[in-house]
């Protein structure tokens, strides 16, 4: 009797795994973040990387307007802890983000365990970014600015990471 049960249960999980991404409105939202985040992190986060020979002038163009418009200076003085997240979101977020757009569209079973260490990872990451500003000489006007950027991706990244802990401890407790 208790084997049918597990048998039954895991019948109806796997059905609700296979549901479409237009029904799991949160995992939509984490698409949706993927789908940005990954243009963004080639487009600003990560042309300093890039050498000059092959760094098109325009990626140049953007990041200048970005680090004008924000006076973000972790972009335009960064201090040595930056280029240590910098090399973090390419060599980690990056391949996390691609592999999450096929594994969220899919429902693949693994996206809790990866997506919760992401979330840990990014909040860790972006709140000590957020400390790092709200100590700068800028005005108030400017740091808001700058927290109009960086507190949504906080925001996100608490509400991701809550998300995938209830989602594996159901899991577990199952």
């Amino acid at each position: 009797m208790v084997k049918e049960t597990n048998t039954k249960s895991s019948v109806s999980k796997d059905k609700a795994q296979k549901k479409s991404i237009w029904s799991r409105k949160r995992d939509l939202v984490y698409l949706t973040f993927f789908l940005i985040h990954i243009p963004v992190m080639f487009l600003v986060d990560l042309t300093p990387m890039y050498p000059d020979s092959i760094r098109p002038q325009f990626l140049t163009d953007l990041r200048n307007w970005y680090i004008e418009t924000y006076n973000d200076r972790l972009f335009s003085n960064p201090p040595a802890w930056f280029n240590v997240y910098l090399l973090m979101e390419a060599l980690y977020h990056l391949p996390l983000s691609l592999w999450a757009i096929r594994a969220l569209l899919r429902s693949d079973p693994l996206v809790p365990v990866h997506l919760i260490i992401y979330a840990v990872q990014t909040i860790i990451t972006t709140t000590t970014c957020i400390a790092e500003y709200l100590s700068w000489p800028i005005s108030d006007s400017e740091k808001l600015s700058l927290g109009q950027l960086y507190v949504p991706y906080l925001a996100l990244s608490v509400f991701m990471g809550v998300d995938m802990f209830g989602r594996l401890q159901d899991r577990l407790a199952a």
